[in-house]
C-alpha cells in the first residue's frame, strides 16, 4: 500500500441486470483518515501476502460478508497478514468506518439487509470479480447459513468458517441435540418433533411443565425465544417467537423445552482444523442477558472448579468432533446452582464476545481461522493453551434500558472513549459524526479490558465505562456502570435473571444533583458563553468593543446575574455574581460556593478544568440541544436548560395531542390487528413494528375507539410518529345528565 498519503481508495457499485451479467462500475476517491490503523496494528506495503507452508492454499485477498465492529475487526487482523481486505455496504454504510478501512469496497444494495448483506449472488458476484480467495462472514448475517457455505464451495471461494454440515447439523437444534445425546453430551429433554401444529407444541408444553422455553430450531442471538411461564400464555408468545424467527431466519419450526431457573449461560470456545485436531480455550459466562440477549460477558466464568471446567472443555471437544468441525465455534451451555451443565446449542461462527477469550489465552482467533481455511494445522496443542488473568467485555448499545432497553437509532453527535492499550480494547464500527441506523443492530461499541484477576479486571472495567462518553442517543453505558457496581455481581453471582432480581438497584430513583455539580453545570455555560462572545467580536473585527467583555468585570457596579436549571422536574435557580480573578460566587437554595475554572478542547468535547471551595475536578461537558452533558469520575449527568415559553407552546400542538399511540422508536410495521372505528381497551394489542431486528409490540395507551389508524403494513415510521388517533368526546350540547 505504500505510504498512506499515496494510498488510493475504490468504491464501486455493482449491478446484476435481468440476463443476470454482472456489470461494474468503480469511482475512486482519496484514502479515507478512518484508515489508518488501530494501535498494535500497521500497514503493509502493497503486494506482501500471507504465505504458508507448501501444503496450504495462499490467500492473499478476503472478502468481509458484514458490516460494523466484526468487519472492522476481521480487517485489523488481515492487514496484520499482509492480506487484502474488501469490503460490502449497503446504501446506508457507505460512509461507514468498515468502508473507510477496507481496501476497496463495494455497493450491494438498499439498505435493508435482505437486499444487501442477505443477498448471497451480489456477494459472491464482488468476490469473484474482485479475485477475493476467501469470504470471512463475520457473525450474524451469513454466517450460519448453509447455501451460502455450499454456495462459495461450488464457487471455489474458500468459506472462512465450518463446513456447511457441521452449520446444518449443529444449526437445527432439534438434529443437534440428537447429535450431542449420541456423544455422550449431556441435553436437557425436550419437544423437538416434525408435528408443528399449535396443540401438538401445547400439549408437548403441558407434558414438560411450566415453565417452558420455546425457540427457533435454527435461532440465535435471543432472536425468536419466548419464556412461556403458563399456558393462558402460550400461543401468543408462539405466534410471537414465529413471526420473529420467520424474519430473523426465514423459518419458523420451533422446539419446546424445560427452562431452568435461574440458570447461567457457560459457553466453551473450540477450534479445530483441517487435519482432525480440535481444542478449547476455556469457557466464558454469558450469563447477564435483557431480551434473551447477552450484555455482559466475562472470562473464565467465575465460580467453576477446575474439575468443571476441564469437563465443560471437554464436553465441548466431543460436540465439535461430532460435527467434524473446523474454525472457530462456540458450545453453549446451561448451568443449574449445582453446576451440573447441559448442552443448549453450538453456534457455528465466531461470537460476538470471542475478544475476552483472546485477551485470556493471548491468541486472535481470526488469525486462526484464516490460517486453520488455507489449510494449516492448529499453531498449538490442548496442553500448551494457558488461561491468563480475567478480561470482560461490556457490550455498548444504542437502546434505553429504562424503557425496556428499548432499541434506538440516530447521530453520534459527541463521542468520546477510554484510551486503548494492551489490556484494554475498544471493537467498533462507528465513529463521533457516524449514524447508529435502524436497519442494523443498535451496537455502538465492545469494551474489553484485562486484569490479572477478576476484582482488578472489574475495576478497569468500571473505571473505563465511566471514560465512554457519549451525546446524541440514548444508551446504556450508565447502565453498565450500575451493573458492573452491583455488590452480587462483583461477587460472581450471577445468572440469567439477574437483572430483573435486582431490578431496584439496578435502575434507582433519580437523585437531586448535588450543588457542586449543579455549580459545575453553572460554570460550563458561562464559559461557554464567554468563547462565543469572543468569536462574536472576532468576527465583528472589533476586539476591543466593551460588549465583547463578558467576565463580569464592570466599573462602579458588581455583575449580578441569575441562571435557571431543570435537575428532573425541579427547577434550581443559580444567583451568580463575580467575586474578581475570574472567580464566581454562587448561591444555591441559600448556599454560597466559590466557583472558577476554564474550558480546554478535548476532542469532540470541551474539557472543564474546576475548583469550587478549593476542591479541583475535571468533567468533559457537552450541549447539544437543550441539554448540558458533563461526564465525570463519579458518572455522567444530564441537565436540561428551561425551554423558552413559546416553544412550549408550540410543543404544545404536537404529535400525539389526539392520544393516540406512538411509534418508540424508528422502524417498519410489521402487522396491524385494528382498524378504524374499533373499539379498544387499554393494553389491546394495536400493531407489531421491526426494529433492530427485534419485534416490538405497540399496544393501546387507553381505553376507547380509533378514529383512524394512521399506518399499514409495511410502512416505515419515525421515532414519536402516531400511528393511531382516538376519537374525540363529544360534549352533551344540552348539559344534562342522562336519565
Amino acid at each position: 500500500m505504500g505510504k498512506i498519503g499515496q494510498c488510493r481508495h475504490y468504491h464501486h457499485q455493482i449491478v446484476i441486470n435481468m440476463a443476470g451479467v454482472l456489470r461494474l462500475t468503480r469511482r475512486v476517491g482519496g484514502l479515507r483518515g478512518s484508515l489508518l490503523p488501530t494501535q498494535g496494528s500497521h500497514h503493509v506495503q502493497q503486494g506482501a501476502r500471507y504465505t504458508s507452508a507448501p501444503s496450504t492454499v495462499l490467500i492473499n485477498k478476503i472478502l468481509i460478508a458484514n458490516r460494523g465492529e466484526i468487519a472492522c475487526r476481521v480487517m485489523r487482523t488481515a492487514r496484520k497478514l499482509g492480506i487484502r481486505t474488501v469490503a460490502v455496504y449497503s446504501d446506508a454504510d457507505q460512509d461507514s468506518m468498515h468502508v473507510a478501512m477496507a481496501d476497496e469496497s463495494y455497493n450491494i444494495g438498499p439498505a435493508p439487509s435482505q437486499e444487501s448483506y442477505l443477498n448471497m449472488k451480489k456477494i459472491m458476484a464482488v468476490a469473484k470479480n474482485t479475485g477475493a480467495q476467501a469470504i470471512h462472514p463475520g457473525y450474524g448475517f451469513l454466517s450460519e447459513n448453509t447455501e451460502f457455505a455450499d454456495l462459495c464451495q461450488q464457487e471455489g471461494v474458500i468459506f472462512i468458517g465450518p463446513p456447511s454440515s457441521a452449520i446444518r447439523d449443529m444449526g437445527i437444534k432439534s438434529t443437534s441435540k440428537h447429535i450431542m445425546s449420541a456423544a455422550g453430551v449431556p441435553i436437557i429433554e425436550g419437544y423437538h418433533g416434525e408435528d408443528q401444529s399449535v396443540e401438538r407444541l401445547k400439549a408437548e408444553a403441558e407434558k414438560i411443565g411450566y415453565p417452558v422455553m420455546v425457540k427457533a430450531v435454527r435461532g440465535g442471538g435471543g432472536k425468536g425465544m419466548r419464556i412461556v411461564m403458563t399456558e393462558a400464555e402460550f400461543e401468543e408468545q408462539l405466534e410471537s417467537a414465529k413471526r420473529e424467527a420467520l424474519k430473523s431466519f426465514n423459518d419458523e419450526i420451533m422446539l419446546v423445552e424445560k427452562f431452568v431457573d435461574t440458570p447461567r449461560h457457560v459457553e466453551v470456545q473450540v477450534f479445530g482444523d483441517q487435519h482432525g485436531n480440535v481444542v478449547y480455550l476455556f469457557e466464558r459466562d454469558c450469563s447477564v442477558q435483557r431480551r434473551h440477549q447477552k450484555i455482559i460477558e466475562e472470562a473464565p466464568a467465575p465460580g467453576l472448579t477446575e474439575e468443571v471446567r476441564r469437563r465443560l472443555g471437554e464436553a465441548a471437544v466431543r460436540a465439535a468432533k461430532a460435527v467434524n468441525y473446523v474454525g472457530a465455534g462456540t458450545v453453549e451451555f446451561i448451568m443449574d446452582k449445582n453446576q451440573n451443565f447441559y448442552f443448549m446449542e453450538m453456534n457455528t461462527r465466531l461470537q460476538v464476545e470471542h475478544p475476552v477469550t483472546e485477551m485470556v489465552t493471548h491468541t486472535d482467533l481470526v488469525e486462526w481461522q484464516i490460517k486453520a481455511a488455507a489449510g494449516e494445522p492448529l499453531p498449538v496443542t490442548q496442553e500448551e493453551i494457558r488461561l491468563t488473568g480475567h478480561a470482560f467485555e461490556a457490550r455498548i448499545y444504542a437502546e434505553d434500558p429504562a424503557n425496556n432497553f428499548m432499541p434506538g437509532a440516530g447521530p453520534l453527535v459527541h463521542l468520546a472513549t477510554p484510551a486503548a492499550d494492551e489490556t484494554v480494547r475498544i471493537e467498533t464500527g462507528v465513529r463521533a459524526g457516524d449514524e447508529v441506523s435502524v436497519h442494523y443492530d443498535p451496537m455502538i461499541a465492545k469494551l474489553v479490558v484485562w486484569g490479572p484477576d477478576r476484582p482488578a479486571a472489574l475495576n478497569k472495567l468500571k473505571h473505563c465505562l465511566t471514560q465512554y462518553n457519549i451525546v446524541g442517543l440514548a444508551n446504556n453505558v450508565t447502565f453498565l456502570s450500575q451493573l458492573s457496581s452491583h455488590s452480587e455481581f462483583a461477587a460472581g453471582n450471577v445468572h440469567t435473571g439477574f437483572i430483573d432480581l435486582h431490578e431496584s438497584q439496578l435502575f434507582p430513583e433519580r437523585q437531586p444533583l448535588p450543588h457542586e455539580l449543579l455549580c459545575q453545570a453553572a460554570l460550563a455555560l458561562l464559559l461557554l458563553e464567554e468563547d462565543q462572545m469572543r468569536l462574536s467580536s472576532v468576527m465583528s473585527q472589533d476586539p476591543f468593543s466593551p460588549f465583547a467583555n463578558s467576565t463580569g468585570s464592570r466599573l462602579n457596579h458588581t455583575f449580578t446575574r441569575k441562571v435557571d436549571l431543570n435537575d428532573g422536574d425541579n427547577k434550581v435557580q443559580i444567583h451568580i455574581s463575580y467575586g474578581g480573578e475570574d472567580t464566581y460566587i454562587m448561591q444555591i437554595a441559600g448556599h454560597s460556593y466559590e466557583v472558577s475554572g476554564f474550558l480546554q478542547s478535548g476532542g469532540s468535547m470541551e474539557e472543564l478544568r474546576c475548583t469550587i471551595d478549593g476542591s479541583r475536578s475535571t468533567a468533559r461537558i457537552a450541549l447539544h440541544g437543550n441539554s448540558l452533558h458533563i461526564f465525570s469520575m463519579d458518572g455522567p449527568c444530564e441537565i436540561q436548560l428551561p425551554t423558552p415559553k413559546y416553544l412550549e407552546k408550540l410543543r404544545g400542538r404536537g404529535a400525539g395531542s389526539t392520544g393516540g399511540a406512538v411509534a418508540p422508536m424508528p422502524g417498519v410495521i410489521e402487522k396491524v390487528y385494528v382498524k378504524d372505528g374499533d373499539t379498544v381497551e387499554k393494553g389491546d394489542p394495536l400493531m407489531v413494528m421491526i426494529a433492530m431486528k427485534m419485534e416490538h409490540v405497540i399496544k393501546a395507551p387507553e381505553a376507547g375507539v380509533l378514529e383512524r389508524v394512521l399506518f399499514k403494513q409495511g410502512d416505515k415510521v419515525d421515532k414519536g410518529s402516531e400511528l393511531v388517533a382516538y376519537q374525540q368526546e363529544q360534549d352533551d350540547s344540552n348539559g344534562e345528565e342522562a336519565s
